[in-house]
């Protein structure tokens, strides 16, 4: 499977966090969870969006969806 985030822009968000250094593996991982997170998060508001009639998804599709899984026991 192709990587979605390069790593270097996995090291940058890490960096602009306070990390002084980065390792490559830590950057792979990060990459990963992002992009795990991302797709629940963006099943939950296509969701949102069929549920209200709509195709679109829209920023507060995105926004609730963010809400809902915040508020969901781990």
């Amino acid at each position: 499977m192709d990587k979605v985030f390069s790593l270097s822009e996995m090291d940058r968000i890490m960096r602009n966090a306070g990390a002084q250094r980065v390792g490559e593996d830590a950057s792979i991982k990060l990459g990963e969870i992002v992009e795990d997170s991302g797709k629940e998060l963006i099943s939950k508001a296509s969701f949102l969006a069929k549920y209200a009639g709509r195709k679109t998804i829209l920023k507060k599709d995105i926004l609730l969806a963010a809400k809902q899984l915040k508020a969901a026991p781990i």
